[in-house]
């Protein structure tokens, strides 16, 4: 039995890819940085372990906790929708640290493992953002585009030890909790919008609430498309997932 790790499992595409491989027989490990056991159900073939990947500590600890995996999925993020100049740097670089940094650290403590055996998978979520430029999203694109460029890299220095890397591409997805999250961490962390962008800011929310009929991607989906990135070695390495991501990544619209 295959055992494999998803980080940022408390909620949307991280809880629903963890309850996908359970039901067909996994070991899974689910990361949290606050565990809970009561979202996913009963079994004993699943761990919930804590992971903050932004800690080096906690990461060291998840790495000795964990053991041997056979898979890796990088699926940890945060959201963040504002304007560039009203950003303060500091939430900058804490986007920065999750989306781009937080994926390198915790690839980086598993991979002597996979590299070792010759064997493993690991896949890293991205965002459909990275297909054309939106937007109040500067720095979570920059984020995700920069998560993209290191895993095309990445892909081929492992190709020599076997070791097969994936990306996976979600699209808009209003059904997991991920934009209320980027929401409340937006004031959490002082940004604002500049009185010069209020009526450009105002323009944007109404475009988007005439798309909420738009084809959009399910939690679903996108444990779907890990799961063939896992088990299909035929696989591309660039996946979207999605109704709306797969459209984006055929015309780039």
């Amino acid at each position: 039995m295959k055992t494999i790790l998803i980080t940022g499992c408390s909620s949307g595409f991280g809880l629903d890819t963890a309850r996908y491989f359970l039901e067909r027989g996994w070991k899974v490990i689910a990361t949290m940085r606050t565990p809970r056991e009561d979202v996913l159900p009963r079994s004993e073939h699943l761990r919930v372990l804590p992971l903050d990947v932004t800690d080096p500590k906690s990461i060291r600890e998840l790495v000795e906790a964990a053991g041997p995996i056979d898979v890796l999925v990088n699926n940890a993020g945060v959201g963040l929708m504002s304007v560039f100049e009203g950003t303060p740097m500091e939430t900058v670089r804490a986007t920065f640290e999750t989306n781009t940094f937080g994926v390198m650290a915790v690839t980086h403590a598993f991979l002597p493992q996979f590299r070792q055996r010759k064997a493993g998978v690991i896949v890293n979520v991205s965002s459909g953002t990275t297909f054309k430029p939106l937007p109040l999203l500067a720095v979570y694109t920059a984020s995700k585009a920069a998560l993209n460029a290191f895993t095309e890299s990445l892909a081929l220095e492992l190709q020599p030890f076997h070791v097969r890397v994936s990306l996976v591409i979600p699209g808009r997805s209003p059904e997991t909790p991920f934009g209320q999250n980027a929401q409340a961490r937006m004031r959490d962390q002082g940004v604002a919008v500049p009185e010069a962008y209020a009526d450009f800011v105002r323009g944007i929310f109404e475009k988007r609430a005439g798309q909420q009929s738009e084809p959009f991607t399910r939690s679903l989906d996108v444990a779907e498309v890990i799961w063939r990135a896992v088990n299909d070695p035929s696989s591309p390495l660039r996946l979207p997932a999605g109704a709306d991501a797969v459209e984006m990544a055929r015309t780039g619209t």
